[in-house]
């Protein structure tokens, strides 16, 4: 189960589009309107939100979806249920709403319209919503025992509307190149290839980076909000880790090859450059990682090698 939560100043597109019969919409739960028409409904909507000129965005609007493999056990009762309770753990109590379930989609959803300004003509807080929505949204999948989605890499994004499109794009990308880059230069060059500029936050007027934002299709996102491994402080982790990794892998291949084919003690450094592909771009991808551990691996063969002429002299 997963929430998109919208704020909007226009209570006749809202219900023109949650009532669309395009939709095979069915109202499963109401409350506080004058239900005998679109326009009666968005007109109790515009009444009461007159109680409190001073929001310019009275209008909410929640998307609830649900996985397809709920769908069997899923009644309109059920639904009805969960969005209420949903409604209710998010603060968004004694005021007008109107859930409706709609059918022109292959996984279950409801849509939830309702009025920022209470029946009191107080403001419905959205302090923080987005964080309780998903703490809220994982809490009742646990509790009704729904399936619980794997994460981003099952998300369908032929389905999204930006700017989430462009997110999971950008999440797709950077988790291939954090994957595979050793360290900022050869990252920031490949994404930028990709489309994707990267801009780092600093503290102050100091050098020290505290964040970074990621650009693409005129979209801007912070590093954790495309996905909490995406942070500055975790990506340069992640890239350390490869850098390590690519030496520790050198380091063993490069003995291996020393050892087997050096004949008379002596060490060929010929097989080592070769046998490892960096340069010619047969083998692993060519990065600035790449080369300067290829420069200190034949540096520690060139060393070993004098050290074996001393000895023989």
């Amino acid at each position: 189960m997963m929430a998109k939560i919208v704020k909007g100043s226009d209570f006749k597109g809202v219900v023109d589009y949650i009532l669309d019969k395009g939709k095979g919409t069915q109202v499963v739960a109401y409350d506080g309107l004058f239900m005998e028409n679109k326009e009666t409904i968005a007109m109790s909507f515009n009444a009461q939100s007159q109680m409190n000129n001073k929001v310019t965005k009275p209008v909410g609007h929640i998307a609830l979806s649900f996985s397809k493999e709920d769908e069997p056990r899923l009644t309109n009762r059920l639904m009805a249920g969960i969005a209420l309770e949903y409604m209710e753990r998010m603060g968004i109590r004694d005021t007008q709403f109107l859930i409706a379930r709609h059918f022109d989609k292959e996984h279950p959803h409801v849509h939830i319209a309702f009025n920022r300004i209470d029946n009191n003509g107080n403001t419905i807080s959205d302090r923080n919503e987005r964080l309780r929505s998903t703490r809220i949204c994982k809490e009742l999948t646990q509790k009704y025992g729904l399936h619980m989605a794997n994460g981003k890499d099952n998300v369908k994004r032929n389905r999204l509307k930006e700017p989430d499109r462009t997110k999971y794009e950008l999440y797709d990308i950077l988790k291939t190149e954090v994957g595979r880059c050793g360290n900022w230069n050869v990252l920031v060059a490949n994404l930028k290839r990709q489309g994707v500029e990267v801009h780092f936050k600093h503290k102050g007027q100091t050098d020290e980076i505290q964040g970074m934002v990621f650009t693409k299709n005129g979209y801007h996102f912070n590093g954790s909000k495309v996905d909490r491994r995406f942070s500055y402080s975790k990506i340069d982790a992640a890239l350390q880790r490869n850098r390590y990794n690519e030496r520790m892998g050198m380091t063993a291949k490069a003995h291996e090859v020393t050892t087997q084919s050096a004949p008379s003690g002596t060490v060929q450094s010929a097989p080592f450059n070769g046998s490892l592909g960096l340069l010619n771009g047969n083998g692993s991808s060519y990065n600035a990682a790449d080369v300067e551990a290829n420069q200190e691996m034949a540096e520690m063969i060139r060393r070993k090698k004098k050290r074996k002429r001393g000895m023989r002299l």
